[in-house]
């Protein structure tokens, strides 16, 4: 647990006396105060991660998909086969599925990982291998890992966000693939806020109605089973949650602790920033939230984070694309803030 500790031990506060300039700044741009909503949010957050009045457009942007399987798809909770998951990410390899083309046009490189698919080793080009299982366990009968395989996951996570990303001031999107992993984030998020799970249950994939109710009677007996203590991030990780989404905690941990935005996804990354959450209440200083997924859990996590959804696109895929949609709204808001004109410059009245 070294690195996870030394990476908890290095995250503090964003820099308040440079979000406090920001948002002066902000409030005497040409135009009136607080009228671009989020984007002036967004400025004043930037300037606080950054440490700087001003904040730099990022230097890289990267959006990290992480893969892994989920045991409890033995329950028959989703719509696709587990084979899907090995097979998207070898589409994502080749730079055909939704996350490429966003992240492309947003100019961000995506990076690949296995840090828990099912089956034998995924040997392909590109592909960043850092199993540290195969696939978790079916948690509605017992765990779905080790305390220990949760920390070595979440620090795979930690050390995938240190090796991938070198330049400063960077922007990191985060994003998964795995059939099933909205059920362990659901049981996740009921752990957390103690809500029942047929409240917080979606449709996923696409399931029907009586798939639905199954799903949440599922995430309800897997409550029952493992009794996952809502005061240990790590504990409820390793009852009920997912290798990827242990990997995705680790990067939202490491960027906190290196002072990156992060960019959440929907549902599956929001269970990932409740873990993180846990584990370092001040790593939500660090996260900004992409959009607002249709799974009706996704609104609560926001909520219990503190956090406002930039976009409202009616999106549930996962992969990160929420997040690569996000990137150059984020950057407009940077540009806002460095190229707009004050009253004072540009020689216009201000209004009473």
């Amino acid at each position: 647990m070294e690195l996870l500790h030394q990476t908890l031990a290095k995250i503090t506060p964003p820099d308040r006396a440079c979000e406090g300039l920001a948002q002066q700044r902000l409030d005497n741009l040409t135009k009136p105060p607080g009228s671009l909503g989020v984007l002036e949010d967004i400025a004043r957050r930037l300037a606080g991660i950054q440490g700087k009045p001003l904040p730099e457009l990022p230097r890289e942007k990267v959006s990290l998909v992480l893969a892994g399987d989920h045991g409890v798809v033995a329950e028959g909770v989703s719509a696709f086969p587990q084979e899907v998951t090995p097979q998207m990410v070898l589409n994502f390899l080749r730079g055909g599925a939704a996350i490429n083309v966003l992240a492309r046009r947003a100019g961000a490189r995506v990076v690949v990982a296995d840090i828990g698919v099912a089956g034998p080793p995924l040997e392909q080009e590109g592909l960043i291998a850092c199993r540290v299982k195969s696939g978790t366990e079916n948690f509605v009968l017992g765990p779905a890992m080790s305390r220990q395989e949760a920390v070595k996951a979440v620090e795979t996570g930690i050390a995938l966000l240190q090796q991938q990303v070198k330049e400063r001031p960077a922007l990191v999107g985060i994003g998964e693939m795995g059939i099933g992993n909205t059920t362990p984030s659901t049981a996740i998020l009921a752990a957390f806020s103690g809500l029942p799970a047929d409240q917080l249950t979606g449709r996923g994939t696409g399931i029907d109605e009586a798939r639905r109710q199954h799903k949440a009677f599922v995430v309800t007996r897997a409550l029952q089973v493992n009794r996952p203590d809502a005061r240990d991030g790590l504990d409820v990780l390793a009852k009920v949650g997912g290798l990827e989404i242990a990997g995705l905690a680790g990067i939202i941990l490491g960027c906190a602790a290196e002072g990156i935005p992060v960019v959440l996804d929907g549902f599956i990354s929001g269970a990932a920033a409740l873990v993180a959450h846990s584990l370092a209440p001040l790593s939500r200083e660090y996260m900004l939230a992409s959009h607002l997924s249709q799974e009706p859990g996704h609104r609560i996590m926001l909520e219990m984070l503190g956090l406002k959804p930039i976009l409202h696109m009616e999106m549930r895929l996962g992969e990160g694309t929420g997040a690569a949609l996000a990137f150059p709204i984020i950057e407009s808001a940077i540009c806002i803030i460095n190229e707009m004109a004050t009253f004072a410059e540009a020689g216009v009245s201000q209004g009473e």
